[in-house]
């Protein structure tokens, strides 16, 4: 029995680090194979170039698609169109911000949108939900309903308070909530496949037609009980104030999230969205032992019901905010603990080996794509820096003899022609960026154009200190065996 359990324990942690270890050979290749085989290595920089500039290329392809959605469903009425569904009226939207130490004006802003929606039905009930230790929570309570409890069908607030086994953050706090919220409906009478729940972070404004667009794709879905829906949450809302190294940061991931709309068959949803109560009910809610929890649930529901489980997009936009904390050093180093706890997902993965082993009614090949979209992901972010930037460089000088060579030679001419040819793709990141931002009122002003095109030209170093390295901590961390603690991420 003993030996059972070591030899579980000894698996458990191998998944664990598999990424993590990877990373970092994949980071030192150059150096440990550079003295014995520096033309693989050569071949190997040269390969993981051309796949950027494809996965460049894809992503342009993408965004342009997916804004070209959004145009399209800018001008449709979902409104008229739930109303003319009878049944319509029977689903009920919870909609769960899970908030600790939040600003009272940042969540005073996100359910004053909530409030401007065209949906026709009063069935949008606020859940707020406070951690038992924020001492203002009740306050912030009394005045959050008495200013907007009217628009409502009714608010409810719960106070969660952590318990020994759980890891404080996002998940168990809306778990928690949405428990509460589950024994209410079924108080109620009300079937949980009428009730579409959508986690809504604190600093995230929901566009006017949000909930008659979800409705609609909700009741026309014939699967809609196993699906996730999502709309892509840009960093908007204060893009203006923030430091430029941050705004670029903050302008890529809205780009990556804006193509990451059209990918369907890869597309799993990230920091707000909806689903059902029923499916949240069946997988047991969110675990509260865990820190990323809005590709864990997709995947707790995955290996549950395997591939009638997906992600459908919502072409519109969610506007948030991007980190500030009034000052520069302050926002870096926010933005910086921001990004390690996003890369702390990289433990989904051993989370997803283990149930992979554990779920042998879903087709092998579907956990195996799964599988390898994850690793491709959460291996990409912590490596990709050095691959692109100082990979290049190492071969000739560990190996002098390679150098002489034609292809040792050649390797920092390819590698930067396969880069600056990637650089024209920064052009149409900039110019839908201007575009999104024009339609969230956050206009850009003619002399600040060229600016915006030359920031990306400082995209490495900005990626380094605020992408590469937070990941890698975050990686080297699980290796280590040092748990990451949730930091809420501050946002004045």
């Amino acid at each position: 029995m003993s030996e059972r359990i070591g030899r579980s324990r000894f698996f458990i942690r191998l998944f664990e680090i598999f990424v993590p270890v990877l990373s970092w050979l994949v980071i030192t290749l150059p150096l440990w194979l550079s003295p014995f085989h520096p033309a693989v290595v050569a071949y190997f920089i040269i390969a993981f170039d051309l796949y950027f500039f494809y996965k460049a290329a894809a992503t342009v392809y993408y965004c342009v698609l997916s804004y070209q959605m959004i145009q399209i469903n800018r001008n449709i009425s979902y409104r008229k169109k739930v109303l003319a569904i009878k049944s319509s009226t029977k689903i009920e939207h919870p909609v769960v911000i899970p908030t600790y130490k939040e600003p009272l004006h940042k969540l005073e802003d996100t359910i004053r949108a909530l409030t401007q929606s065209d949906y026709p039905h009063k069935t949008i009930t606020l859940v707020l939900a406070f951690e038992s230790r924020e001492n203002e929570g009740p306050e912030k309570a009394k005045v959050l309903k008495s200013k907007f409890g009217s628009f409502f069908k009714e608010v409810i607030v719960t106070y969660h308070e952590l318990l020994e086994n759980e890891v404080a953050g996002k998940a168990s706090n809306q778990a928690y909530a949405t428990k509460i919220v589950d024994k209410i409906y079924e108080e109620r009478g009300i079937k949980r496949e009428n009730v579409v729940v959508t986690i809504c972070d604190a600093d995230s404004l929901l566009p006017k037609n949000f909930f008659s667009y979800l409705t609609y794709e909700y009741l026309r879905d014939k699967d809609r009980i196993y699906h996730f829906y999502w709309a892509p949450v840009m960093l908007y809302n204060n893009f203006l104030k923030i430091p430029f190294v941050v705004r670029m940061q903050a302008t890529l991931s809205s780009i990556l999230r804006l193509a990451f709309l059209s990918k369907k068959d890869n597309l799993i949803q990230i920091s707000t969205y909806s689903t059902s109560l029923w499916l949240l009910k069946q997988v047991g809610f969110w675990d509260v032992d865990i820190i990323p929890e809005d590709w864990h649930i997709f995947f707790q529901a995955f290996f549950k019901f395997g591939d009638r489980v997906k992600t459908l997009p919502l072409y519109t936009i969610v506007s948030g905010d991007a980190v500030y904390s009034g000052t520069f050093i302050k926002t870096l180093m926010n933005r910086y603990e921001q990004e390690k706890r996003w890369a702390w997902g990289v433990s989904d993965i051993g989370y997803a080996m283990r149930q992979s082993f554990l779920s042998p009614h879903i087709k092998p090949w579907s956990k195996i794509k799964k599988l390898i979209y994850l690793v491709e992901t959460h291996l990409l972010w912590p490596t990709s820096f050095f691959i692109l930037t100082v990979s290049g460089l190492v071969p000739p000088l560990v190996n002098p003899v390679f150098k002489r060579t034609v292809l040792g030679f050649l390797l920092p001419q390819i590698t930067s022609i396969i880069l600056t040819l990637s650089t024209v793709f920064l052009f149409v990141y900039t110019y839908i960026d201007i575009k999104l931002r024009k339609k969230l009122q956050q206009k850009t002003k003619l002399y600040n154009i060229p600016l915006l095109v030359v920031q990306w030209y400082l995209l490495p170093v900005v990626s380094f200190i605020l992408s590469s390295l937070p990941a890698l901590e975050a990686h080297t961390r699980i290796i280590l065996g040092k748990k990451l603690k949730y930091k809420v991420t501050e946002k004045v």
